[in-house]
């Protein structure tokens, strides 16, 4: 059974940063491409950041600068850094783990950034 949990999602102020951690279970993980994604309410669910088995990474426009993705193979576990977050990133962060026509989604923590 495929798991991806994610952690460390909260109320931040403007200017704060977090760090997201996706624990997954029950994949090879070290093969799997990883990324996060993010739902405002009453918006679509848009790529924030993606890392490859080989450690490639790419990121949306309006996060460049700000986060850093990295994986930790050992861990079997995903990382976000997000700094100088803004209101607007305020959403559900979700963790997905994709091979080939192979996804799999965590249930999503919530971020707030908010005086």
């Amino acid at each position: 059974q495929v798991q991806l949990v994610e952690s460390g999602g909260g109320l931040v102020q403007p200017g704060g940063s977090l760090r997201l951690s996706c624990a997954a279970s029950g994949i090879i993980f070290s093969v799997y491409n990883m990324g996060w994604y993010r739902q405002a309410p009453g918006k679509q669910r848009e790529l924030v950041a993606f890392i490859t088995s080989v450690h490639t990474t790419n990121y949306a426009d309006d996060v460049k600068g700000r986060f850093t993705i990295s994986r930790d193979n050992a861990k079997n576990t995903v990382y976000l850094q997000m700094n100088s977050l803004k209101p607007e990133d305020t959403a559900i962060y979700y963790c997905k783990a994709n091979l080939g026509s192979r996804a799999y989604w965590g249930q999503g923590t919530q971020v707030t950034v908010s005086s």
